[in-house]
């Protein structure tokens, strides 16, 4: 699937004063080891589905890299948000954490690592040059940069 390109320079334009950034991910450290790396894996697409038919959960965009160490990118309204759905006993999370953690923690085959940034907006700074909407642009707005936005210490701040 061809993403429309945005020829010229971007920046993110959100609407918010503070942005969440969740960073998730696992590692198949024993890639041999299938069964364990898979039913590690399997358990992300229903928390992505979960999430992209319930906006009310927070969650404002997604994107995701693949490969021994597999990497996702959300962001978030609010760490409340993103915590909420964490502990929502209905979502598609707390269980498989729970397994994972009774079944597979301390194997060595599979590793799992989050970190959680919150960042106010006036101290984020963003560009995209010739790119289909991506990263916090696409998450909330993308607006040309244009006066007051052409440097990278211009768009921080604002």
């Amino acid at each position: 699937m061809t993403q429309q390109v945005f020829p010229g320079r971007y920046t993110a334009a959100p609407d918010r004063a503070d942005v969440t950034v969740f960073l998730i991910g696992m590692r198949a450290n024993r890639w041999w080891d299938l069964r364990r790396v898979w039913w590690t894996a399997s358990k992300m697409p229903p928390m992505l589905q979960h999430l992209a038919t319930h906006p009310d959960s927070g969650m404002l965009g997604v994107h995701s890299w693949f490969g021994r160490t597999t990497i996702l990118l959300s962001y978030w309204e609010s760490p409340e948000h993103l915590q909420r759905f964490a502990a929502d006993r209905d979502a598609p999370h707390l269980q498989p954490w729970r397994d994972f953690m009774r079944t597979l923690q301390g194997t060595g085959s599979v590793g799992v690592w989050h970190e959680t940034y919150q960042v106010p907006a006036a101290d984020l700074e963003t560009v995209y040059v010739d790119m289909p909407l991506f990263g916090l642009a696409a998450a909330t707005a993308h607006a040309p940069v244009g006066a007051g936005t052409k440097t990278a210490r211009q768009r921080l701040g604002r």
